[in-house]
């Protein structure tokens, strides 16, 4: 590890611990704390916080939508982040290796595998178009800017066509209002030239090679950043989790400065304080917490798992959960202020120029960014600032699934040769990606974006509290917390755990089903045999739990079936920490012939010569499943 510093912030200890040798040899650990930070502030930030999140705000109420979202944040997003960094932290395992906890549960953490797995390939294929627009932005004029292209048809107005002004302004405008067929040039770019879009989600057409193109790129440089895994990956956060603000803050201030940007910030931040006993918005800031800080998808146990075991976790939730909910409250800013000033430019409301997603990222706000002077150069920036973004979750969806087929398969070779793992993922995620790049590609994002990673993550994130506090026993959770960090969970935590945070789930899905609506891209209303395509794919992640679990009762011992599910249910001999230094009380290691195989031979003090080691009786500690783990739009 890069630092040998045993205090601080450096390798994150509980104040008052002692120092310890809390480096797990195989599996690796971050080389410092801030390296685990910026990595799940990159992870939880990601484009919802710039594309969906000052959309819900304006469309629930502006300023009153806060209300909701910070008390979701409270009782429901820091407690369940907090939950997941510690679970993962306590056993130095990732989704898979943690349901030592409690056996029968472990297809939860194949669940969260599934889950990753879908995000991981569409995701990279956001991150694709944003490479690609990124790169045709390095130019004089932006190919957006007017219609006089090829693609462009008869309907397309562009705002600077013709030099509209004073009475073309006028002229536009009425024809804006009266007959709503107006397409701009940004929107016929990204429909007619970037993804050529076919006219249904069954009619695939070619490849569009730019964008695989793209998609190479992309995956090389998820691969590259994650070739020795948090070794290498917590070097590039530095650079990839910091520099989204620094562009943010460009932004803003360029934004500020503009002509009707307070027009912009105002329709975002008025507060409509009617909206307040809405259901629904209740339900919007719920889901909004829950998806954005991703929980249940495997991501936060993972990184935390890498952890060293006193590691102030509790900390850590508090800042990474604050800092992700504050860049999208910061990111509604950004947005709003250019939104403003194009709709003040058009003489228009500036709901009809708001948008959220794909619409928002690619086609409402690079035209608003046509208006200003060298728009090339906050093109690239705006760009480079999603793909950054995006690259941060990223990292984190790879590793999840990488670390949890390294750690599941657990032999030494494997972990020799984990980079090979790492290529063969990054391989499969691009050939998996190939068909989100053909002209009926984004209908499938959409698909996937929709069903894949819905209701299924609340399900799962359900079933994860009730075995971790009610199965293995909230006593039992709390007293590895308090083994952990040197105290128990505040009781605020301990509360939230047990009853408020499942209320709040259970009300997420209840929402979530209520509220459904076919999925729809524009006018194209996708076919019933599509939408079942998505319900399976969202039901293929929740199948995992029930399905292993009556593989684990059937192969457990006991004569009935009581004594099977009990069998089943409870924790492994082997859960507890990894490292023999801290199997204390009831985890206290008894060496057996059953377990001895599992024991990692680790030196207290490495730094004493081999001799006096070899002199001295070495210390056994069980490495867990690091042997025999895992982690929008």
């Amino acid at each position: 590890m890069a630092d040998k510093c045993s205090e601080g912030l450096l390798n994150g200890t509980v104040p008052g611990e002692r120092g310890k040798q809390d480096k797990s040899v195989k599996r690796g650990n971050w080389g410092n704390q801030i390296e685990f930070v910026l990595t799940s502030v990159g992870y939880a930030v990601g484009l919802g916080n710039v594309w969906r999140f000052p959309y819900l705000c304006y469309r629930n109420g502006g300023g009153a939508f806060m209300f909701p979202y910070f008390i979701m944040l409270v009782f429901c997003g820091i407690p369940l982040f907090f939950m997941e960094l510690s679970f993962g932290q306590f056993a130095s395992q990732g989704c898979l290796g943690v349901w030592r906890v409690s056996p029968m549960f472990k297809g939860v953490g194949y669940g969260m595998m599934v889950v990753s797995t879908y995000i991981g390939i569409y995701y990279n294929v956001v991150i694709c178009i944003a490479f690609y627009y990124f790169f045709v932005s390095m130019t004089r004029v932006l190919p957006w800017t007017y219609c006089s292209n090829a693609w462009n048809t008869p309907d397309c107005m562009g705002v600077l066509d013709g030099n509209l002004s004073g009475h073309a302004a006028h002229n536009f405008t009425h024809f804006f209002n009266a007959t709503q067929k107006r397409t701009s040039p940004s929107e016929e770019y990204w429909r007619r030239y970037v993804l050529d879009l076919s006219d249904d989600i069954g009619n695939l057409g070619e490849v569009r090679l730019p964008l695989l193109g793209c998609l190479g790129v992309s995956w090389v440089v998820v691969f590259l950043c994650l070739i020795k895994g948090v070794k290498s990956s917590g070097k590039v956060v530095y650079f990839t989790a910091t520099f989204p603000y620094v562009v943010l803050t460009i932004l803003f201030v360029r934004g500020i400065t503009l002509d009707g940007a307070l027009t912009g910030i105002m329709y975002y931040l008025t507060p409509q304080w009617d909206k307040i006993l809405d259901a629904k918005v209740w339900g919007d800031a719920a889901s909004q917490i829950f998806y954005s800080l991703g929980c249940a998808w495997g991501g936060l146990i993972t990184m935390a798992s890498y952890n060293k075991f006193n590691n102030n976790c509790y900390r850590d939730s508090i800042i990474i959960s604050i800092t992700n909910c504050a860049t999208s409250v910061y990111a509604g800013f950004v947005i709003f202020s250019i939104l403003g000033f194009m709709a003040n430019h058009l003489s228009v409301d500036v709901s009809k120029v708001a948008d959220h997603g794909p619409g928002l990222a690619f086609v409402a706000y690079p035209e608003a960014l046509t208006l200003l002077p060298i728009s090339p150069l906050w093109s690239i920036l705006f760009f480079f600032m999603l793909i950054l973004l995006g690259l941060g979750t990223q990292f984190c969806l790879l590793e999840t699934l990488v670390t949890a087929i390294v750690d599941e398969v657990g032999s030494e070779w494997i972990i020799r040769r984990k980079t090979f793992v790492t290529l063969g993922v990054a391989v499969a995620g691009f050939l998996l990606g190939v068909p989100l790049t053909t002209q009926a590609g984004i209908y499938w994002l959409l698909l996937m974006d929709n069903y894949a990673a819905s209701f299924s993550l609340v399900i799962i994130s359900c079933i994860m509290c009730v075995a971790i506090m009610y199965i293995y026993g909230h006593r039992n959770y709390f007293k590895d917390i308090e083994m952990m960090l040197g105290f128990p969970p505040p009781l605020f935590f301990q509360i939230c755990w047990r009853f408020i945070s499942p209320a709040i789930i259970f009300f997420i899905l209840v929402f979530t089903v209520i509220q459904y609506r076919p999925i729809s891209y524009n006018d194209y209303v996708y076919p019933t045999w599509a939408i079942s395509i998505g319900f399976l794919m969202a039901l293929s992640s929740v199948i995992c739990i029930p399905i292993y679990a009556i593989y684990k009762v059937c192969r457990s011992e006991g004569d009935t079936l009581l004594e099977r599910l009990k069998n089943a249910t409870k924790a492994s001999k082997d859960w507890g920490p990894a490292l023999a230094e801290h199997r204390s009380g009831r985890y206290a290691p008894t060496f057996s012939p059953s377990t001895e195989s599992h024991l990692e031979v680790q030196p207290l003090q490495p730094e004493k010569g081999r001799s006096e080691a070899a002199a001295a009786s070495p210390v056994q500690g069980s490495n867990g499943s690091a042997h025999s783990q895992d982690s929008r739009l």
